[in-house]
């Protein structure tokens, strides 16, 4: 689906560049270097667009544990969860307008997790990530511990981004590895 990925990635440009409001299809498919009508075969308005982009960052997020979980062989948890913290961090700031779309100001327009596949399967590759370093825990309930895990890192990078307190960012990074570290209880 070449035509809709071009899409999806003027899509994130035009409300990354001019926001919600000033966002709208003509703008996208100009900038895609398509018709409208192409825009329209595949989205029917701007809000089937930020439903589309939101899918897209659960699937880049998705890369972000693909990637940390293709290095981690021989790795501790504590050095993966860094890579994903710093991963997830520049994935965020590259887009930060767009990013506060998405998850402050229009966060209704994204599919339930439940009903996301891109979710699932970032769940489920997190939960192997810890059960490939259970020893290394002290939490027992998987499944609780990866659903906090990921809320917690999304939480905290959105904060990090979106309004940090502190302009250091490898302070975010550590910060945010450091609660993770503490909620699953990493034994040294």
């Amino acid at each position: 689906m070449h035509m809709v990925d071009t899409i999806l990635e003027a899509a994130a440009r035009v409300f990354d560049q001019h926001g919600y409001e000033g966002a709208n299809t003509n703008r996208v498919a100009e900038r895609a270097g398509v018709s409208v009508g192409s825009v329209y075969q595949y989205f029917p308005n701007k809000n089937a667009l930020l439903t589309a982009l939101h899918e897209r960052h659960y699937l880049q997020m998705q890369a972000v544990v693909d990637r940390a979980l293709d290095a981690a062989q021989g790795r501790t948890l504590r050095a993966v969860i860094e890579d994903i913290v710093a991963g997830a961090l520049a994935l965020h700031r590259a887009e930060p307008r767009l990013q506060r779309i998405l998850h402050v100001e229009y966060p209704y327009f994204e599919k339930p997790p439940g009903t996301s596949r891109s979710a699932g399967r970032l769940f489920e590759r997190s939960r192997a990530l810890l059960e490939a370093h259970r020893t290394q825990m002290g939490r027992d309930d998987l499944d609780l511990a990866t659903h906090m895990v990921l809320r917690m890192v999304e939480s905290l990078v959105h904060a990090a981004v979106l309004d940090p307190p502190v302009t250091d960012a490898g302070a975010h990074e550590a910060a945010i590895a450091d609660a993770v570290e503490g909620y699953l209880k990493l034994r040294r």
